[in-house]
């Protein structure tokens, strides 16, 4: 099949065609899905070799994270692999095992074999990382240059937002004890979300927090501090991630404390593992696959294009607070 048959069967111009491949915002949305469905129909798939030749580019872009494991960074590959496949590109997914120093040297490796990249929470140093984007047609994900390199992209969540529906639903359950298990010293989200956690928290008055730094962004860095986080009284406890909430409540279940009916847990970033505890975690998150196609979008609007057909540089999610069964109305004294 080709974009000739698409046309055909879309009713609408091979020029139509290529601009919903390739500029799909560009495209109404009525006619998008027609066309859409006229690929799905058909089976067609882009001649990837043949548009790179063309277009004399590689034809692939680069995806890079600190840990593939970790459910977050897996939920955004997902949505960058879907996207970018739409748009006739291969997508290298490059996991740097959470080290600034593999960062660096699978990028050199990389540079001259890509069109784009597109760096997940980067654990590269601002100095680094500004290099890397001005060598490079790049995107960021939880991270921001901002002035210092305004032309590059990037994809974040509110985290103000998220923190204060976080704390806001607990405090409306009646908590007015709250501690905070924070992630790793260097993150960039970490120092966003506890900024949020504490604002959210001194805005409503008779709440009091705790906080724990720098835990290992994993279910075993919520093991390993599940008994500190007990201390001081506090009736509930927001997580770094959703990892962090499973290390802890499995921990805790495993010592006989009881979520919820001891102590409410909230997660952040509301990952698939969410639905998988029991019981089933409150996270409060965004649609991750939908950050990695915006993140694939934004890229591929540099690599290809015009003035014209850029996008706003930032793109801020809003997030969605879920409440699951890990939260419930604090206790009072019998």
């Amino acid at each position: 099949m080709t974009v000739h048959d698409v046309a055909a069967r879309s009713g609408v111009s091979i020029a139509t065609v290529s601009r919903t491949l390739r500029v799909p915002h560009r495209v109404s949305g009525d006619t998008r899905d027609r066309v859409l469905a006229a690929i799905e129909e058909l089976g067609y798939r882009p001649n990837r070799a043949a548009a790179s030749l063309r277009r004399g580019r590689t034809g692939v872009i680069a995806f890079v994270v600190p840990d593939i494991e970790n459910p977050y960074f897996a939920s955004l590959t997902k949505g960058a692999q879907a996207a970018s496949r739409a748009r006739g590109y291969g997508l290298v997914v490059v996991d740097t095992t959470e080290s600034a120093e593999v960062e660096s040297e699978e990028i050199r490796a990389l540079r001259s074999q890509i069109d784009g990249i597109i760096l997940v929470s980067s654990r590269l140093p601002d100095e680094q990382l500004l290099e890397v984007a001005e060598g490079a047609v790049s995107v960021l994900i939880n991270r921001d240059l901002g002035d210092r390199s305004p032309a590059t992209p990037s994809v974040a969540i509110d985290e103000t937002a998220a923190s204060d529906a976080a704390v806001a639903h607990l405090a409306g359950l009646g908590h007015r004890r709250l501690a905070y298990v924070g992630g790793p010293a260097h993150s960039w989200s970490q120092e966003r979300r506890a900024r949020g956690v504490r604002d959210a928290v001194a805005a409503r008055p008779g709440l009091t927090l705790a906080e724990l730094a720098d835990v290992v962004p994993t279910a075993a860095g919520g093991r390993a501090v599940a008994d500190a986080v007990l201390g001081g009284g506090v009736t509930a406890v927001l997580a770094y991630n959703d990892l962090v909430a499973l290390g802890l409540l499995a921990e805790w279940g495993e010592r006989g404390v009881r979520v919820p009916e001891d102590i409410s847990l909230v997660g952040f970033d509301n990952t698939f593992v969410a639905e998988l505890s029991s019981p089933l975690l409150t996270s409060v998150g965004t649609d991750l696959r939908d950050a990695g196609e915006a993140a694939v979008e934004l890229l591929l609007q540099r690599v290809e294009a015009t003035d014209s057909d850029a996008p706003a540089a930032y793109r801020t999610l809003r997030p969605e607070l879920v409440v699951r069964a890990s939260t419930a109305p604090v206790r009072t004294a019998d």
